[in-house]
């Protein structure tokens, strides 16, 4: 027995001391460090320096469009900053202007006043109407200046163009001394004419405004356009043509797409199809579609012919029926194709 127990004690000594080959050795491995990710730090983008604000005695101006022009964006304003003055807080100027803002001038609207000088000055300046601008008939240099641009003018009153209405609130009116128009015998209307010196400052004025504030073509009008049924002003008598031609103030239509409309017009049987209610809907959408505001009855009411009429005292003066003829109906086409609502 104590033979086997020395055996046994012996056996267990010499394995402990035996290398074991299939035990694997523990090396110490350091960790690898976890690297934390960085925090991205923001570059800050230089903004271009601004413009500064003009200050002269205590009034603010800022003269200098930063804006896209492209997209009838403008910072330029025309007249001192009209700012806010909260009790107990300073209104500051630090981040001004913001490049995402356009003119409340969207139109010029052109009027007659059907009065001679002096009563015009009095009525647009203590009755219920005016304008921004009078432009008198006495033979000087003077425009008189009777709304500040930056305000309404009561001068539109309920009126309409493609897309706007009340024109009031996005338009400066130009009022012009002249006597308006009288009926003959036959109840034809006789417009009185306009002056040479009228006419000069009338486009003095009208193009500074239109550059100014970025006006389009299309939107330097009558009041006759954007009030139809309603008013004459200025008449077949003011010469948008010589506007357009020697200003580049206002639409006309091209003379060649004019020519080429008038030879598909007279080509086909226009008298025979007048008074067709299919044919008198296309002539109230072709006018509604450039401008006017008219309603599609089918008919040739009251209020289609002095749409027609309207479009004839500004682009076709010589003729003023209120009569949808080939020569009326092909300018009408030649204006919508150069002058597309966008």
């Amino acid at each position: 027995m104590r033979k086997t127990l020395y055996i046994i004690g012996l056996s267990a000594f010499v394995f402990s001391c035996t290398p074991q080959q299939n035990v694997k050795k523990s090396s110490y491995k350091p960790k690898a460090p976890v690297s934390q990710p960085k925090t991205a730090v923001k570059t800050q983008t230089q903004e271009k320096p601004k413009p500064q604000i003009t200050n002269d005695r205590g009034v603010e101006f800022f003269t200098t469009n930063i804006a896209d022009a492209t997209k009838n964006d403008n910072t330029a304003s025309y007249g001192s900053i009209v700012s806010a003055k909260p009790a107990g807080y300073q209104v500051v100027k630090t981040y001004f202007p913001a490049i995402a803002q356009n003119f409340r001038q969207k139109y010029l609207i052109l009027h007659y006043t059907a009065l001679p000088d002096d009563k015009s000055i009095t009525v647009l300046t203590q009755q219920a109407v005016s304008a921004h601008y009078l432009v008198n008939n006495t033979g000087d240099r003077e425009i008189y200046q009777l709304v500040d641009e930056n305000k309404r003018s009561y001068h539109a009153g309920v009126s309409s163009w493609r897309n706007d209405k009340n024109l009031n609130d996005t338009s400066i009116g130009i009022e012009i001394v002249n006597a308006g128009y009288t009926s003959d015998a036959t109840g034809k209307k006789i417009f009185a004419p306009f002056s040479d010196d009228q006419i000069k400052k009338v486009a003095a004025l009208a193009k500074d405004i239109i550059v100014r504030y970025q006006i389009p073509a299309t939107n330097v009008l009558a009041h006759s356009d954007i009030a139809p049924t309603r008013k004459q002003d200025p008449g077949p008598s003011f010469p948008w043509k010589k506007l357009y031609d020697e200003y580049q103030i206002g639409m006309w239509y091209d003379e060649a797409t004019k020519k080429s409309f008038y030879d598909t017009a007279v080509s086909t049987d226009f008298t025979a199809k007048y008074n067709e209610p299919s044919f008198v809907f296309n002539v109230q959408t072709q006018l509604q579609k450039f401008g006017y505001s008219l309603d599609l009855s089918g008919k040739w009411d009251d209020a289609t012919k002095k749409t027609i009429e309207a479009i004839q005292y500004h682009f076709r003066p010589q003729n003023y029926d209120g009569i949808m003829d080939p020569e009326t109906w092909s300018i009408l086409q030649a204006l919508s194709q150069k002058y597309p609502v966008k």
